[in-house]
């Protein structure tokens, strides 16, 4: 949209009504201890001259960093102390400055990565989605930019509102461009991607109604209904039990629910798919071990008291940062940029608890008692047939896996990602893991109270289970299962008997680290000649 048509279409209506505003002074403690912290460490890297924040790699060399700046401002806003709505301008005058503006290019409507990147596209930068540029960033820019509009629109000026309604008309038709294919090298935005999904669906359904712009808000509610009736399949959102993205989910959710009028789909449904999230959730986070049980659909990691997870920033304010598996000073954690995080999750927390039922509040911070959980999610294209969960939680363990029949190996996300079986137990001195690397397109799992059986019912004689298994600081050199700390592990089916074993190390061994995380891996081949189905069996006890 050119700047001539906010005016035509009127500025001040399109500005109409004031924000309530969630300043700092109005959070719960918690909340207010989670703000407070995330921000001091943001403006440690906040670089005034530039008005962006450095990118917080090590690695970086002081380039900067868009996505983080602008939930910083959004947390500048909330906070309102000295200078910073006027920094907060700034930043967000930047943002929008760096925003794609031509339309036939597949990138319109997105925005920088970092200021000093060349042009996406451009001879020397060939355009590379999720590289030189992320289509994603639409949805998170876009949906903080409404977050500052509704929250703070009296501390911004109209003029700066006006660039932001601009840059969300050109961040919705941009995002219109995207569509699930599986041509290599295509799009992979399908309504079961369901984080980026989620918030396409809030930004076209809001700035549709703003802009006046009626096809625009048709299009918003048009995809929520696609995301809905995956949803009402099972009650579980497709990108199923991730720590990083059922966060994410959430937070759109929790924008469907808040930020649109009652004819809308998504405030219709939103508040219910957040009770039933939560509905899973609390079935599977496991206070003492301070992790979600496995398998886990997209996971940056095997442990969350190591990496830091968004489901752990809305479990801080809810139960205690301790006790949410973050240490003192999370910033030091794996996956650290997603701190940047805390102030925005901060500001909507506390409006968040009255869509979680208060028995799932209560339940969330104690153990309650072994229990058995059983549910089901699917991603279309990638799941041939619905994935069937298995979940034992016990009272210093986790037993978990998936069933499930894939038009490749790792489904949408890869194998690196994806953990369609994993055991989480505490060892004595910190949570450890095995987790099963896949291999294979297809698996049928069954999971009893100490045992896990899996099976490739299109596997061969080429099959292997390949087991990644935790570190141990007290016992460092593993050589095979007698080396486990805290757990005895006997393994059975027709699979050879000796195994390999490599470490996956961050300076060396047999294997690499798979997402920050050293690991050893115990891998299993099936017999020379064999013939049938290839068969693991684990059975575990605590020691």
């Amino acid at each position: 949209m050119r700047r001539s048509l906010t005016v035509a279409l009127g500025l001040t209506a399109l500005l109409a009504g004031s924000a309530s505003g969630a300043s700092f002074a109005e959070l719960s403690p918690t909340a207010q201890e989670m703000f407070t912290e995330s921000m001091a460490w943001m403006d440690w890297h906040y670089d005034p001259k530039a008005g962006y924040l450095y990118d917080f790699s090590a690695s970086a060399a002081l380039r900067h960093d868009t996505r983080s700046s602008a939930w910083y401002a959004l947390g500048l806003l909330a906070r309102n102390s000295g200078d910073d709505v006027a920094e907060a301008e700034k930043i967000i005058r930047n943002i929008i400055s760096g925003q794609y503006k031509v339309p036939s290019e597949e990138w319109y409507g997105d925005y920088q990565k970092y200021p000093q990147e060349p042009y996406v596209g451009s001879a020397k930068y060939p355009a590379e989605r999720y590289s030189s540029w992320d289509p994603n960033w639409r949805g998170f820019i876009g949906t903080t930019l409404i977050l500052a509009i509704e929250e703070y629109s009296d501390l911004l000026s109209d003029n700066t509102q006006g660039l932001m309604l601009e840059s969300l008309y050109n961040c919705s038709v941009g995002d219109s461009y995207r569509f699930g294919s599986l041509v290599p090298g295509g799009d992979n935005l399908w309504p079961s991607y369901s984080n980026p999904a989620i918030m396409r669906a809030f930004v076209s359904g809001w700035t549709g109604r703003r802009m006046q712009d009626s096809n625009m808000t048709k299009a918003g509610e048009k995809y929520a209904q696609e995301i809905l009736d995956l949803f009402n399949e099972f009650n579980t959102l497709s990108e199923f039990n991730s720590g990083t993205y059922t966060g994410v989910s959430l937070f759109g959710l929790h924008l469907w629910s808040k930020y649109l009028p009652n004819d809308s789909i998504m405030a219709k449904n939103g508040p219910r798919m957040i009770e039933e999230t939560w509905k899973v959730i609390v079935k599977l986070w496991h206070p003492g071990l301070r992790n979600m049980a496995g398998p886990w659909d997209r996971s940056y990691g095997y442990d969350m008291n190591r990496y830091l997870s968004l489901m752990a920033l809305w479990l801080w304010p809810l139960i205690g940062k301790e006790n949410a598996g973050l240490i003192a000073s999370p910033q030091v954690m794996s996956h650290k940029a997603d701190y940047a995080w805390a102030p925005v999750l901060a500001i909507l927390v506390d409006e968040h608890k009255k869509f979680i039922p208060k028995n799932i509040l209560y339940n969330l911070g104690k153990f309650t008692g072994e229990h058995k959980y059983h549910t089901s999610a699917r991603y279309p294209p990638y799941d041939n047939v619905p994935r069937n969960f298995t979940f034992w939680v016990l009272e210093k363990m986790t037993i978990g896996a998936e069933s499930y029949d894939q038009i490749r190996v790792g489904g949408a996300t890869g194998p690196d990602s994806f953990n369609p079986a994993v055991v989480q137990w505490d060892t004595g001195d910190e949570i450890s893991w095995i987790s099963l690397y896949p291999t294979e397109k297809t698996m049928r799992a069954k999971v009893y109270h100490n045992k896990l059986v899996m099976t490739y019912p299109k596997g061969n004689d080429k099959s292997e289970f390949q087991l990644i298994v935790g570190t141990f600081e007290k016992m460092p050199n593993v050589s095979g299962w007698d080396d486990i700390q805290g757990l005895r592990v006997k393994v059975s089916g027709n699979v050879d008997k000796t195994y390999d074993v490599a470490f996956g190390g961050a300076n060396g061994g047999g294997a690499g680290t798979i997402n920050d995380f050293e690991n050893w891996r115990f891998i299993y081949k099936m017999p020379s000649g064999f013939e049938g189905v290839p068969k693991l069996v684990l059975e575990f006890e605590l020691i």
